[in-house]
């Protein structure tokens, strides 16, 4: 228990630490190598066309950070208990939380009782729960947008700069091997191996951003959290689908989906606490 805690411990420190460099990375890379490789001379012809991809980038970077902020600002702690209960021997969620009752939980990692509780995210560093799922849902959207439009971007950096084709399906799938042989052979330069690795990070983390916002979204449709389907609880559904989503949306719902703002009131936890049990 003691072990995996730790380890629980180091990974909400190095996640958002490896999500910061990732995220500078990237900035460098589009603005350093690939805007200025694929557009080398914007004249009047292609002037529009740059500003376009660097709009695109920052608008989608922009909402990325914008609800990863929120996401963070706007914790699910519950304002009415700072006391730290003592976790049960018969708790089912006592590797790093311990359930309470009206919906709420005892996070061992942010040591804060947690209101609706759904899962840490160690991105974030924080508890993901009825307030900042909406924030949340939205830094996964834009964040797996955002690594997928670096992925384009990459392989046409690679297309103009090392005449790489790609044109075959199998070429993205046996690019890393490829790449890192030719690497230690002395064919390629590090830089080259670095931009390869790169297209794989962003390819990985789009596809779990997507598919993790995806179950999300049921989730929060179906008006469960990850913490009751790990129990196997199931919840008798009080309001219809429409509602559950407006719950954590809010009714300016299409705002929070152009913009990283707050959408959602924050003072009715007792009144959605009773609804939870």
């Amino acid at each position: 228990m003691f072990t995996r805690m730790l380890k629980l411990r180091l990974l909400n420190v190095v996640a958002p630490a490896y999500f910061s460099v990732a995220t500078a990375v990237t900035f460098i890379l589009h603005f350093c190598l690939f805007i200025p490789t694929i557009f080398p001379n914007p004249d009047t012809s292609l002037r529009s066309s740059t500003t376009l991809h660097m709009a695109a980038f920052l608008f989608l970077m922009f909402n990325a950070l914008g609800n990863y902020i929120m996401t963070i600002k706007y914790p699910a702690e519950s304002a009415n208990e700072t006391a730290i209960p003592v976790c049960s021997p018969h708790c089912s969620d006592k590797v790093d939380a311990h359930y309470l009752l009206n919906g709420r939980h005892f996070c061992k990692l942010c040591r804060k009782v947690i209101f609706r509780r759904d899962h840490h995210c160690f991105f974030t560093g924080n508890c993901i729960g009825n307030k900042n799922m909406r924030y949340f849902i939205m830094f996964c959207i834009y964040t797996s947008c955002t690594c997928m439009y670096s992925l384009v971007l990459g392989v046409a950096f690679l297309t103009v700069e090392y005449s790489i084709s790609f044109e075959n399906p199998l070429t993205f799938l046996t690019l890393l091997p490829v790449s890192t042989g030719y690497f230690f052979m002395g064919t390629i330069s590090g830089l080259q191996l670095f931009l390869v690795l790169m297209l794989y990070v962003w390819l990985g983390i789009g596809l779990v951003c997507a598919g993790f916002c995806c179950q999300q979204v049921l989730l929060v449709a179906r008006g469960q959290t990850w913490c009751q389907m790990q129990r196997g609880e199931l919840v008798e559904n009080r309001s219809p689908w429409r509602a559950n989503l407006k719950d954590v949306f809010g009714a300016r719902w299409i705002l929070g989906l152009i913009l990283p703002v707050q959408t959602v009131e924050t003072n009715s936890e007792d009144t959605d606490a009773l609804k939870q049990d």
